[in-house]
């Protein structure tokens, strides 16, 4: 019989760890995290103690006569004291209790309970599970939320099989079942519904919970941005203060709602009727913004709890950004929040606006008000937040939700992707960001929304990125801009470097289609801005192919016998505006053209608005699955009149930025038609053997430690990677080992501290005979004293033909997770840093890209006479260990280096290898 060992609760916690971010532990019972519901609410989840049991009890009294039937499959008036200790008393193993719970006037207070039990004289590997929720606050989905939180804490003390005992007329549970996404075994008995399911994470119940995550986010986001009346804590009646510009902002902007000033003395601010609390309004207020002194936001949020206010904002400063105290402040804020079940953004912000006409919310004390239009917007910095809305005034698009994030205690950039992938009013997604709180759950969500809608960011921080102090290849190779890299060529989100370049390319994407393919046709009325862009297209990979015949000679037939029509069209300076609408309309149709950039330098002054009529006319005839870009190289920009029958056309002052962004559009255009990919899942027996090897160096020392030659060589075979037969020994058994590993061999020096063994001739090939082996072994003893080392043992390991060295690794980054780096070139990895990197899980189709980013994959194809690479055999290394690192959440440090890829179809295999775990 085979025994199944159960994973480690950190990797058993899946997609529920990266979801709930910082506030989930791995100890069961101290288990205590947030919740999203569908209807946008928050909750607490969290194990339930035994000082509930008051609450369990008030709990229980509140459930109608027909819940607690339900529960109980009969009438039952009181809960006893045994079942009361036996309820809040569990032991975390064989039965887990989790508790709802919400703050009502400043109390928490048991909204739903839900559990799982073995029973004693039972099957130790199933647990019955049931659940009770409040009666107001059915229907919310908060039975779904406790079933999720409950299946990895069952798998991670062994439980494999769930079952459940439900009244055939309990519809509301059995529909939390059978839309859990776990394949459910039914049968009836006497008017009740049995039920058991394996508790092993299904791709389905994946999917499901995360679209339910997805759904419950977006929820609270858009009544975040929606509200119907809103509170200003913090107004001011002093001009030129931020309470103030609160007040006036909202005001001028003409929310559609209620508007109600907090201020302790004051009758009226603005023209409107003032309070002293938000909880002496008398009236809902679904939105507070507040701006007070940081000391009295928690009193003010408290307020709003009691008050029953939906969602805030906090603009004061003064938290996790100056001090630790600040962070323990800032923590307290996001409890109260969350557990009253409000969604906060802040604090340190700048606020928020929504400029859809039946709202028209001004949330901010921003001086300018932007345009409506399809961009959705985050900033996480405020002054760059005000930048941001007055430029947009230039660009000749529009805003449709601004939000600027501060601190990001609560509402992350995850919360509003997920809305803005569902608001029909925002067609594009701009993200200034400085730092990642969730990177994890940000690499599942941004590729579901970028199939759909762009996501343009810019991420600052890359001077502070460099090769870290590391132990490997692979954790010396990486950084911190490495791994921004590496998510969001993975997400599909397009990385700018300026905030200049983020606006050029949010301007092509909001007015234009995503272009099908990388050819350009160029008009132009001068031929020096057409051979620049021609040669920031190079720069860029886009190409300006042939025209067809047949539109070389339709422009033959209006334009001057001096025009040049090679691509770029220069049809000179005196370019007519009649013939720009005919030349940008035929180019625009040709087949061999997927987008069209329109190049114009006025030089006569009063003909700028015509030509201006006249790109737009012509942009409004070329097919609409093509992009159209217009560059006017004038200090004044381009007129308004740059709109027509398409819509307003994205316009640029220098060719080379209409270059930059157009090649941006078309990296992402090819990343949406990439297929999706397949992640590569070890066998349970395979995963089996790892752990064993794992768990047993772990508890033996659970502090950081690298592995030796036999563990990492059990390890690696487990997981189907092919490794050099090897053995390591002391010097006095070397020449035995030899004979029983055959010949030919290399011999490695095993001493303290060494890492590059080649860099101090700590290694030795070619050895044939036992003689050959014991010199060599007397070498290496030589040159590890000539280090001021000494020689512990021996690596022989058998000779492996020559092939094509590769690097394969893993590094771990503090903030986003594991990293699988990979390179060619061996010991020139580190030289010449042609090396990729990627998230995990790493599908084939990421594998197969990682290699086609270095600068010397044509290595894999022959190169001058050289024999080809395994290519399909170094891509199954790659995804094997990916696969490796979902199994070992401890692996800390991987250096397979080198890989010998062999000719195509022999395979790839490890020749050296070195990896650190630990869980501390």
């Amino acid at each position: 019989m085979i025994v199944f060992p159960p994973l480690p609760l950190t990797r058993l916690y899946g997609h529920l760890l990266d979801r709930s971010g910082d506030g989930m532990t791995t100890d069961a019972r101290n288990y205590d995290t947030v919740e999203t519901l569908r209807d946008g609410g928050s909750i607490r989840i969290r194990a339930i103690r035994p000082a509930d049991k008051e609450r369990l009890l008030e709990h229980f009294h509140r459930l109608s006569q027909r819940s607690v039937y339900f529960r109980f499959f009969g009438a039952k008036k009181k809960l006893t004291d045994d079942e009361i200790k036996r309820f809040t008393e569990p032991d975390f193993v064989l039965h887990v209790g989790l508790v709802a719970t919400l703050l009502e006037d400043g109390q928490e207070h048991i909204i739903g309970v839900g559990r799982y039990m073995v029973h004693p004289q039972g099957d130790p590997h199933r647990a019955e599970v049931a659940f009770a929720v409040a009666d107001d606050h059915q229907g919310r989905g908060i039975g779904t939320v406790l079933l999720e939180h409950l299946v990895p804490l069952a798998r991670a003390n062994g439980i494999t099989e769930f079952e459940a005992d439900v009244l055939g007329e309990n519809n509301q549970m059995l529909h939390v079942f059978g839309k859990s996404g776990f394949v459910v075994h039914r049968s009836v008995e006497a008017g009740v519904v049995h039920l058991s399911f394996p508790t092993e994470e299904t791709d389905l119940y994946v999917e499901t919970s995360e679209k339910r995550d997805r759904t419950a986010a977006a929820e609270s986001i858009r009544k975040l941005l929606n509200p119907s009346s809103i509170a200003i804590v913090g107004a001011s009646t002093h001009r030129g203060t931020v309470g103030n510009a609160l007040v006036v902002n909202a005001k001028r902007c003409g929310f559609t709602g209620p508007i109600c000033p907090v201020h302790p003395t004051a009758q009226s601010i603005e023209g409107l009727r003032t309070y002293p609390a938000v909880s002496a309004i008398g009236a809902p207020i679904d939105l507070a913004i507040i701006a007070v002194p940081a000391a009295a936001v928690e009193e003010v949020i408290k307020d709003c709890a009691r008050s029953d206010v939906q969602s805030v904002v906090v603009i004061s400063a003064g938290f996790a950004e100056v001090s630790a105290d600040g962070r323990k402040q800032e923590a307290t804020l996001a409890q109260l929040v969350r557990g009253a079940g409000m969604r906060m953004v802040g604090p340190n912000c700048m606020g928020l606006l929504n400029t859809a006409p039946e709202i028209s919310l001004n949330a901010t004390f921003a001086p300018t008000w932007p345009p409506a239009g399809n961009i959705g917007m985050l900033s996480q910095s405020g002054a760059l937040g005000l930048a941001i809305l007055d430029y947009v005034h230039t660009l000749n698009v529009g805003i449709s939700t601004f939000v600027s994030v501060g601190n990001k205690a609560d509402v992350s950039g995850n919360d509003l992707i997920s809305y803005w992938a569902e608001d029909p009013r925002t067609k594009v997604i701009v993200l200034y960001l400085e730092s990642f709180g969730n990177p994890r759950k940000f690499a599942r969500i941004a590729p579901l929304v970028a199939r759909q809608k762009p996501i343009v960011a810019v991420k600052s921080g890359r001077s502070a990125a460099g090769s870290r102090a590391a132990s490997s290849h692979s954790a010396a190779l990486a950084s911190l801009d490495v791994a921004v890299d590496a998510l969001f060529e993975q997400a599909g989100v397009i990385r700018t470097d300026t905030l200049d370049e983020l606006f050029g390319v949010a301007a092509l994407l909001a007015t234009q289609p995503v272009p099908n393919g990388p050819r350009v046709g160029v008009v132009t009325n001068a031929g020096g801005p057409g051979i620049l862009l021609a040669d920031a297209c190079e720069a860029h990979s886009l190409k300006l192919p042939e025209l067809s015949e047949s539109t070389l000679q339709a422009l033959r037939s209006f334009l001057p016998p001096q025009a040049g029509l090679s691509n770029p069209i220069d049809m000179i300076a005196s370019a007519t505006p009649e013939q720009f609408e005919r030349t940008i309309a035929l180019v625009g149709g040709d087949p061999n053209v997927d987008a069209v950039v329109a190049i114009y330098i006025p030089l006569f002054l009063t003909q700028t608005e015509a030509i201006a009529k006249a790109i737009a006319a012509g942009a409004a005839q070329v097919p609409a699955e093509k992009p159209v870009l217009s560059v006017f190289i004038s200090s004044k920009g381009a007129p308004p009149m740059l709109a027509g029958a398409r819509g307003p056309l994205p316009a640029f002052a220098f060719p080379e930025e209409a270059a930059m962004a157009l090649a941006r559009a078309v990296r992402y255009g090819q990343w949406r038609q990439r297929p999706h990919g397949t992640v590569l899942k070890l066998e349970r027996f395979s995963a089996s053997a790892i752990r064993a090897v794992v768990d047993r160096l772990c508890q033996t020392d659970s502090a950081a430690q690298w592995l030796s030659h036999e563990d990492l060589s059990t390890i690696l075979c487990a997981a189907g990677i092919s490794v050099a037969a090897l053995e390591q020994t002391s010097a006095a058994e070397a020449s035995a080992v030899a004979e029983r590993l055959g010949y030919p061999l290399v011999a490695k020096a095993v001493a303290p501290g060494l890492l590059h063994k080649s860099d101090v001739g700590g290694v030795i090939l070619d050895l044939h005979s036992p003689e050959e082996v014991a010199n060599a072994v007397s070498t290496l003893d030589e040159r590890m004293k000539a280090i001021g080392s000494r020689l512990d043992e021996v690596v022989l390991e058998r000779q492996v033909e020559p092939g094509i060295e590769a690097l394969v690794g893993v590094t771990t980054d503090p903030t986003f997770g594991p990293l699988v780096v990979c390179g060619l070139g061996g010991i020139m990895v580190e030289l010449l840093r042609d090396v990729s990197f990627r998230l995990t899980p790493v599908s084939d189709v990421d594998a197969a890209e990682m290699l086609d980013k270095l600068r010397s994959a044509k290595l894999l194809d022959g190169y001058r006479g050289k024999p080809a690479g395994d290519r399909a055999a170094l891509i199954d290394v790659i995804m094997r260990v990916s696969a490796l690192v979902e199994i070992v959440p401890e692996l800390r440090e991987l250096d397979l280096n080198p890989v010998m890829v062999l000719p195509p179809g022999k395979g790839a295999i490890v020749v050296d290898a070195r990896m650190r775990i630990g869980r501390t």
